[in-house]
C-alpha cells in the first residue's frame, strides 16, 4: 500500500489566541469549551489552512490504480494523521473533563461491543476503543493485505466506511470539546486542513452518509466558503 500524505508546517499563531490559563472546563465534558457560538465557524478560524495544495488531486483515484488499493493506502494515511492529532490533545481529554464521547450539538457516541451492546463511555475510552479497533484492522493481512497481488476481502468497502466514521467522530469531538485548546496550540490550520482532506476523500468515494456528517455540516459549509 502507498505511503502517508504529509502537510507543510503550520502558520504562526494569532497573537489574540487565548492562553491555556483562560480555559475553564466547567461543563463537565459535555461541551468543554462552553461556547455556544461554535468558534470553529468564525471566519478568522475557518479560513485557516496550512497548504494550498489541490485537495481534489490528492483524493482522486489515480488512472490505472486499483480502487481498493487506493482506499487502503489512504485509510492508513488518514488513521495516522488523526491518531497523531488526537494524541497531541490527550492531556486535555480525560474521563473527568469528557465523561461522554460527544460531538457538536452534544450528540453522544456509543461504543458497540463484541456482543452488540451499546456502551456509553468517556471520550478517552471511546476513542481508545476506536483507535485500537482501527489499528487491529490495518495490521490484519486478511483485511489490509500488503503483499503484491493479494486480494482484498469481500465487504472491504464496508470496513473502510466504518473506519472513516470513527475518524470523523474523533475530529467532531475535537472541534466540539477541545477547540479552545486547539486554538491555544496554534493547531487550527492543521485541523482544518486534515478535516477538509478527509471530507473530500469521503465525498469522492462515498464513505460517509449525510446523517453521519450532520453534526459538522455547518463547519463543512463554512470551510467550503473559504477554499
Amino acid at each position: 500500500m502507498g505511503g502517508c500524505h504529509s502537510y507543510p508546517s503550520a502558520t504562526k499563531v494569532d497573537s489574540k489566541t487565548p492562553q491555556l490559563s483562560d480555559i475553564h472546563n466547567d461543563k463537565h465534558g459535555i461541551n468543554n469549551n462552553n461556547q455556544e457560538e461554535r468558534p470553529y465557524l468564525q471566519q478568522q478560524n475557518a479560513c485557516q489552512r496550512i497548504t494550498s495544495a489541490n485537495m481534489f488531486a490528492l483524493t482522486s483515484l489515480p488512472p490505472g490504480m486499483d480502487r481498493a488499493e487506493w482506499l487502503a493506502s489512504n485509510t492508513v494515511a488518514f488513521f495516522k494523521h488523526v491518531n497523531l492529532f488526537s494524541s497531541a490533545l490527550s492531556e486535555f481529554c480525560t474521563p473527568s473533563t469528557c465523561p461522554t464521547a460527544c460531538g457538536p450539538g452534544n450528540v453522544v457516541y456509543f461504543w458497540t461491543d463484541d456482543h452488540g451492546r451499546k456502551l456509553k463511555c468517556s471520550a478517552p475510552l471511546y476513542f481508545d476503543y476506536a483507535m485500537s479497533y482501527i489499528q487491529e484492522l490495518l495490521t490484519d493481512e486478511d483485511v489490509f493485505p500488503t503483499k503484491a497481488g493479494a486480494a482484498f476481502p469481500n465487504g472491504f468497502i464496508f470496513l473502510v466506511q466504518k473506519v472513516f466514521l470513527l475518524l470523523f467522530r474523533t475530529l467532531a469531538h475535537i472541534y466540539w470539546s477541545h477547540y479552545s485548546e486547539v486554538l491555544v496550540l496554534g493547531l487550527h490550520p492543521h485541523l482544518n486542513t486534515l478535516f477538509c482532506h478527509l471530507m473530500l476523500f469521503c465525498q469522492q468515494h462515498s464513505l460517509l452518509e449525510p446523517e453521519d456528517t450532520k453534526p459538522l455540516q455547518d463547519l463543512i459549509t463554512a470551510l467550503e466558503q473559504h477554499k
